[in-house]
């Protein structure tokens, strides 16, 4: 699938996860993960509980404030071998990474984009309160039955895009 964002349309190599190695900006900011599930199974999510998952795509909104920024986080969450920590820990043990959505900003945008990604054509909940345990979010977590609904959103939060595995 082809996009008119260049950067996400690149893909170079790296042997460690399965992705291509791209350059991340450093700086604070918000950002949503992509990620494929191909079965049918239960995922266990730390103390959450489970999560009933279906074939389709999964869109996870997160805030990467802290030391190393946007860069630091999505590396962590492209790692395939890590410790369990956040929600999102398990279920990409779980799933395959496909992409990251991403704006530059100490602003915290992951609330709002969490409720456009909610009320987005195709999307479903698919688990209350994975990601949103500091905040009075629903969930941070959406369910697409494919690639093409989830796209669609994009646009709508303004962000850059950055593609981690071939369709």
């Amino acid at each position: 699938m082809k996009t008119c964002d260049p950067a996400y349309d690149r893909v170079m190599n790296d042997k460690r996860h399965d992705r291509k190695t791209l350059e991340l900006p450093s700086q604070p900011g918000t950002y949503a993960l992509l990620l494929e599930a191909t079965a049918i199974r239960d995922v266990p999510i730390g103390k959450l509980g489970v999560l009933h998952m279906m074939p389709g795509i999964y869109v996870y909104v997160g805030s990467a404030l802290g030391a190393g920024g946007l860069a630091a986080r999505i590396d962590r969450h492209s790692q395939r071998e890590k410790m369990l920590h956040w929600h999102i820990d398990y279920l990409g043990a779980e799933t395959r990474l496909l992409a990251a959505w991403f704006a530059r900003g100490a602003r915290h945008r992951e609330c709002h984009w969490s409720r456009i990604l909610e009320r987005a054509a195709g999307a479903q909940l698919a688990l209350d309160g994975f990601g949103s345990s500091d905040c009075r979010c629903r969930s941070h977590l959406q369910y697409f039955a494919n690639l093409r609904a989830a796209e669609a959103v994009r646009l709508q939060l303004k962000c850059r895009a950055i593609r981690f595995a071939e369709d």
